[in-house]
């Protein structure tokens, strides 16, 4: 019993060390760890990666909808509609890599994200009172959703939510944009496509 015990405390030990801000601050020296919303340290967890080891994608390139010819019909995508724009679709095949796109939509600059774990698809307002960010992934997870980070202020966001969790932007919320996921076909006749890179 005592070694099974001891196997137990080995194996939830590298779990402690890990949900410290002071490890942290080696590899985020900029975000400010003093300000936090998260009530306990060991709900953020490392998601396997490093910080951009999950590279966002930043100014897509897109094609008018009849000339996807690599998307079919039944292909998962997050339509995201903006008025004066005409509907955009972002293939989850890329962000199940890439987890964020920053992209600007009639004027707007926005933040389509995705998180495969708990298969989460929520899109983002990025300007804020303190200037417009950009995303990237943090390789953090919290609740078992993807923590992004803004480059500005290297804050932590709860992707679920567009809340700030960690940092000098703790507490703000981003706006949300009108977004869904469904299947590429009732795209077909209208709108566009983003491609990967």
């Amino acid at each position: 019993m005592f070694r099974s015990l001891l196997v137990c405390m080995t194996l939830l030990l590298p779990w402690s060390v890990k949900a410290d801000p002071q490890v942290w601050q080696k590899e985020w020296p900029q975000t400010d760890f003093s300000r936090s919303s998260v009530p306990d340290w060991t709900q953020i967890r490392s998601g396997g990666v490093r910080k951009d080891g999950i590279p966002a994608l930043d100014r897509p390139q897109f094609v008018e909808a009849p000339e996807a010819r690599n998307l079919k019909p039944r292909e998962p995508v997050i339509t995201l509609e903006l008025e004066g724009a005409p509907a955009r679709a972002y293939p989850l095949r890329y962000l199940t890599w890439h987890e964020i796109v920053n992209d600007v939509v009639a004027g707007v600059s926005l933040a389509v994200t995705y998180c495969p774990l708990c298969n989460s698809a929520v899109s983002f307002d990025r300007r804020t009172a303190v200037g417009t960010l950009s995303f990237g992934v943090s390789g953090k997870l919290r609740h078992s959703d993807m923590v992004m980070y803004d480059r500005e202020s290297q804050s932590w966001w709860q992707q679920a939510t567009g809340t700030g969790i960690v940092g000098r932007l703790t507490g703000t919320q981003l706006k949300t944009l009108p977004s869904w996921v469904e299947s590429w076909q009732p795209r077909l006749a209208a709108g566009t496509a983003g491609q990967g890179r």
